[in-house]
């Protein structure tokens, strides 16, 4: 089934700036403000801009009027592979390929009457992405030359401020998403691709306790979703010779097409977190971030030929937040962040594709609000360590990642 209309439109006006991109913690996209992207993600017990759409829908209930968020997370990295056992009079080492600057965009709108209990809100984001793309030469192309997937999602959601500490929240959402998954057959040129898109439905909530000026808590939940991809599935191999008795005998070109489809498990995530105020110019915060990964394990390409298997089998894995923010003079504030970022992807089913390793996440940034108008603008870079990878495959080696990413968040309130 194709994905409704209104959907596609939404999707058509935002990929044009959202580049998948590749992240800990498997394919998510945690950076949906600079705020927060400075503090670490760190946001769930603070939530007090309208990213909060995201980070704890609850904590809109504190946003009064009307008020916009716009921006956009943007990064560059790159993956590089020394392996372990290169064919004969091949390097040992290549990095993957698309390194350029990528951009996600974000935008949030949240609205609530001044001293009443409800307040309503609208995001529009990208909690997942994922691009890794090596020369179609590696000694692993059988295994991956290409994975992609863009997602966008489209949340509103209604908040209930119950008392003047406790607030809730909840509301849909609505995801699009495109795939694409290239991998070699024989020799170079030859390619086996599938590309699809889909919609798939889920929700969010959030809950924020505040029982005293200095504590904090924060618990947000985003549900399992599943996304039918449906599109098709080439295989394209070039003309080679075959030796014969008789001499060398050419084998022409080949090019199918063929319609397929495959599903894919996109996990439940909860976040639970503690924010301590001692003044009201310092808040520290903690996040514990769950993701459960278990539920992704062997992905069919259902194709009249014969169905093709991707492997996942990834395990559920955590991100450790912790985040500070200073209030400064004449409306500036400057936060500083860390995040550990544990693997979801195990050993044996490592791919290419994939890069996934334990990663150290260290940010900063500084922003300032005017009585309408405010601006953040915070600075991430990520470091995975060496990771090898020894499973008898063309893929075995030392894997190793680094990224720089920038995010700018522009706000105004009506």
């Amino acid at each position: 089934m194709r994905p409704p209309t209104i959907i596609r439109c939404v999707a058509f006006l935002a990929f044009p700036c959202l580049a998948s991109i590749s992240h800990g913690l498997g394919f998510r996209i945690p950076d949906q403000s600079a705020e927060a992207t400075a503090r670490g993600d760190a946001f769930a017990a603070t939530a007090d801009d309208p990213s909060a759409i995201y980070y704890n829908p609850a904590g809109i209930t504190e946003l009064s009027g009307t008020r916009a968020l716009l921006g956009a997370y943007a990064i560059t990295l790159k993956s590089r592979v020394d392996l372990s056992s290169p064919p004969p009079g091949e390097k040992s080492h290549f990095s993957s390929t698309n390194t350029d600057l990528q951009a996600v965009p974000t935008f949030f709108l949240t609205w609530k009457p001044e001293n009443a209990p409800l307040a309503l809100g609208l995001g529009v984001y990208a909690p997942y992405g994922f691009s890794v793309e090596y020369d179609d030469n590696t000694p692993f192309r059988s295994l991956a030359i290409k994975g992609s997937i863009q997602y966008i999602t489209v949340n509103p959601v209604i908040a209930w401020k119950i008392t003047d500490t406790l607030s809730v929240a909840a509301g849909p959402t609505i995801n699009y998403g495109k795939a694409e998954l290239v991998r070699g057959i024989v020799n170079p040129g030859d390619q086996f691709k599938f590309k699809g898109d889909g919609v798939a439905y889920g929700f969010d909530a959030g809950i924020m306790w505040n029982p005293h000026r200095m504590h904090h808590f924060g618990l947000t939940y985003r549900s399992a979703t599943r996304l039918d991809f449906s599109g098709h599935s080439t295989v394209d191999v070039d003309q080679f010779n075959v030796a014969t008795p008789f001499g060398p005998v050419k084998v022409p070109a080949t090019h199918t097409r063929e319609d397929s489809d495959a599903s894919f498990e996109l996990p439940q995530n909860i976040v639970a977190g503690y924010s301590f105020r001692p003044t009201d110019d310092w808040n520290f915060e903690f996040n514990l971030d769950w993701t459960d990964w278990d539920k992704l394990n062997t992905v069919t390409i259902h194709q009249p030929s014969g169905d093709a298997l991707v492997p996942f089998n990834w395990k559920s894995s955590f991100m450790y937040e912790f985040g500070v923010t200073k209030k400064l003079p004449h409306g500036f504030k400057a936060s500083v962040g860390y995040v550990y970022s544990e693997k979801s992807v195990p050993t044996e089913s490592f791919n290419p594709a994939i890069p996934d390793s334990n990663r150290h996440i260290f940010s900063g940034g500084i922003g300032q609000h005017y009585d309408h108008f405010n601006w953040f603008l915070a600075y991430q870079y990520t470091y995975g360590p060496r990771r090898t990878i020894v499973q008898n495959t063309v893929a075995d080696g030392d894997y190793r990642f680094d990224s720089h990413a920038v995010s700018l968040s522009l706000g105004y309130d009506f």
